[in-house]
């Protein structure tokens, strides 16, 4: 059995690769493999969220009760709507599914694409098509591994990363400057420009 996060392992064990024995042993294996990650995932972040929004409408209730049961009630319900709520944010579940479910329609459109020539795989050689098959399924691969792990290490931190690197969060209007007094009879001196053109 799988644990969570392993990949399925390359099933090639030699010889040449062919396009049907790419698609049989990555391609096929990595769709089913992200297919069973998704429908996972999906099924863990909806039930963090039934669990925080029925628990959060039910707590008030509890609330309000006048029972000796009701405030124990209300403050397990508490308990329980915080931890769901926490292990939602800590493990991302709903990015996990995007990413999981994206990856896997991507991999299903590539093969149709490949198998009837159409999109980028029109009017190629069989083997530039297969060279083509093989670079886009790779690079969505290494695109959803990178996008997991950064919603899994980076998390809420994007935003403060991104300020950090010098990207500015809002654009400022700068100040407008005073203009220079004049006297009577005196001109004001010429702009930098107008000094170099002159020169």
């Amino acid at each position: 059995m799988a644990e969570v996060g392993d990949a399925p392992e390359p099933g090639v064990q030699g010889g040449e690769m062919t396009p049907q024995r790419y698609i049989e042993t990555r391609l096929v294996q990595y769709q089913g493999w992200y297919d069973a990650k998704a429908t996972r995932m999906k099924a863990m972040h909806l039930r963090m969220r039934t669990v925080s929004v029925v628990g959060g409408a039910l707590v008030p209730v509890f609330v309000n009760l006048d029972l000796e049961f009701a405030r124990i009630t209300a403050t397990v319900l508490s308990v329980v709507v915080v931890a769901a709520v926490s292990l939602e944010s800590v493990y991302r579940y709903r990015e996990q599914w995007k990413n999981y479910r994206s990856t896997e329609q991507l991999l299903g459109h590539e093969r149709v694409y490949f198998e009837t020539k159409v999109g980028p795989y029109r009017n190629l050689a069989r083997r530039d098509a297969f060279s083509v098959l093989v670079a886009r399924v790779e690079k969505a691969i290494a695109n959803e591994n990178s996008a997991t792990l950064n919603v899994m290490t980076l998390g809420g931190q994007v935003n403060s990363d991104v300020q950090q690197q010098g990207i500015p969060a809002a654009r400022k209007e700068p100040k407008p400057e005073p203009e220079p007094k004049t006297g009577a009879g005196t001109e004001p001196e010429p702009e930098p420009e107008e000094v170099e053109r002159g020169a």
